[in-house]
C-alpha cells in the first residue's frame, strides 16, 4: 500500500477551500503577477505608452536563449524592441520585430545543428 501522498493539483486545492477563504496563489501566478508590476513600473519609469505581447516576447527570447545562447536573449529582445522604435513604434511593429527574430533564431539553431562545426 503506498502511503506516499501526493498533492492535489492548483485547481483542486482551490475549489476544496472553505467558502470566502483566500486562495492561494500558486508560485507561477505570484511571479508572473511580480512580472507584470515590474513591467508596469518599466514602463512608468520609461515613459512607454505600449501594452508588451510578455507572453509572445518571452517565447521569442527562449527560443533564441537555446539555439543561439544564453546571453543572446536579452540582447535580443533590446535590439526587437530598437527595430520597433525605427518601424514607427507601437504593438503592431513590436510583434513584426519579435516574430521575425523567432523564425531566425529556430533556423538559426536548426542550422548549427546541422553543422557540426558550429555546434
Amino acid at each position: 500500500m503506498n502511503h506516499c501522498r501526493r498533492r492535489p493539483p492548483a485547481a483542486a486545492r482551490a475549489s476544496a477551500t472553505a467558502p470566502g477563504s483566500p486562495v492561494r496563489k500558486t508560485r507561477t501566478e505570484e511571479r508572473w503577477a511580480d512580472m507584470r508590476k515590474w513591467i508596469a513600473a518599466v514602463k512608468t519609469e520609461l515613459g512607454v505608452d505600449l501594452d508588451v505581447d510578455i507572453a509572445g516576447l518571452l517565447d521569442m527570447t527562449k527560443v533564441v536563449a537555446q539555439g543561439v545562447a544564453r546571453p543572446a536573449a536579452p540582447l535580443t529582445s533590446f535590439l526587437v524592441g530598437y527595430a520597433a522604435a525605427q518601424a514607427g513604434g507601437g504593438t503592431a511593429a513590436v510583434a513584426e520585430a519579435n516574430r521575425k527574430v523567432a523564425v531566425l533564431a529556430e533556423r538559426w539553431g536548426a542550422e548549427s545543428q546541422e553543422d557540426p562545426e558550429t555546434a
